[in-house]
């Protein structure tokens, strides 16, 4: 796509849900997660005149009824809209071109965005927006080819970094490859290739699983958490369950490859259960914690998506078992839907780039 098209470029990127493995990704651990085809984030790109970020009209709004309404808006939704990201990614991206002597032509384009993801629920919101934009500079340059499928998480991340937001490479991840995927971070394959080992899977392999997420997730993060603190410096405890939390992701592919789901339902479980005793109740908050507890106490399996807001779910029992759930969800609150995995959206072109395992 040459500096003349004057065609809009739209790209989406999808919600993700870390499976198993979370949060051992900071932590040269390993993680299995699928992109979540219930929400999504779209970004388009049409060439302009002049560079142009289009705020969204509601997640970016600058405008108010008065003091009161904008202080309510703060207080529910913070300062963060999605102009601030397609900012950094265009940096990020311009930087990185620049740096490999990618060179880019001179046309110039306007962003704009929407996205459906809920937000505060851990289902990667954030990093949708980013990873959709980078894929609209990609094809308005036409550089896909010349940006590594493997780098391209990295630049997301990069992006988010650039405006204080802590995350891993997980999420990225995922949304950039689609479909299922087993991450494995391995310390020295890290540091020597600057990204994981990432590894497809065959999204035909995961039994029906279900989403349960609160409206209004009041209660998460707030408590600040010790546990990167106490990792950093060398404390046994996290350390050692860090590890065996790395290890589910490992024993969760082979799982899912011999499709024992009675092995995979105890590992979702265990994920959790460990992720409790690392970071504390009061770090996870009680709403968080009672959306695990509703599927569990009718004999489900569940766990975070990611840091909490949003919990995916395994009946083993069936269908009988998820209507269970789905009352005692309507009964707390919460909302429950059954899980759409989004198959894997490389085209050949990025498939050309992918690196050998």
């Amino acid at each position: 796509m040459g500096s003349d098209s004057s065609a809009a470029i739209e790209h989406r990127a999808y919600a993700r849900v870390g499976l198993l493995g979370n949060p051992s990704d900071v932590y040269h651990g390993r993680a299995i997660s699928f992109s979540l085809g219930n929400f999504w984030a779209s970004v388009r790109l049409e060439p302009s005149k002049d560079l142009v970020i289009v705020p969204h009209p509601t997640n970016d709004l600058v405008q108010f009824e008065s003091l009161p309404h904008l202080v309510n808006r703060l207080e529910s939704d913070g300062y963060y809209g999605g102009v601030r990201l397609l900012m950094a990614i265009c940096k990020i991206f311009c930087k990185y071109c620049k740096d490999n002597s990618i060179t880019l032509h001179e046309g110039n384009f306007k962003l704009s965005y929407d996205t459906n993801i809920p937000r505060q629920t851990g289902l990667s919101g954030s990093s949708a927006i980013v990873c959709a934009a980078l894929s609209c500079l990609l094809d308005f340059y036409d550089v896909r080819h010349l940006i590594k499928v493997e780098i391209r998480p990295n630049l997301i991340l990069n992006a988010e970094k650039e405006l204080g937001i802590v995350a891993g490479l997980q999420d990225r991840v995922a949304q950039v490859y689609g479909g299922l995927v087993y991450m494995d971070f391995d310390k020295k394959h890290m540091e020597e290739l600057g990204h994981g080992k990432y590894e497809p899977m065959d999204i035909g392999l995961l039994p029906h699983l279900y989403l349960i997420y609160a409206e209004n997730p009041s209660d998460s993060g707030k408590v600040h958490s010790t546990v990167r603190e106490r990792w950093l410096s060398g404390d046994k405890f996290i350390r050692s369950t860090i590890e065996e939390v790395a290890n589910i992701a490992l024993e969760g592919r082979e799982a899912l490859i011999k499709r024992d789901y009675a092995k995979f339902a105890s590992l979702m479980n265990r994920n959790f259960d460990l992720r409790r005793k690392m970071f504390g109740d009061d770090v996870l908050g009680a709403l968080n914690i009672e959306m695990v507890e509703v599927a569990r106490r009718v004999g489900a399996a569940s766990k975070f998506t990611g840091s909490g807001g949003a919990v995916v779910v395994f009946c083993p029992e069936g269908d009988s078992q998820a209507k269970e759930v789905e009352d005692a969800c309507k009964n707390g609150g919460f909302v429950f839907q059954p899980v759409q995995v989004m198959s894997s959206r490389l085209n050949e072109i990025d498939l050309e780039t992918v690196s050998p395992i």
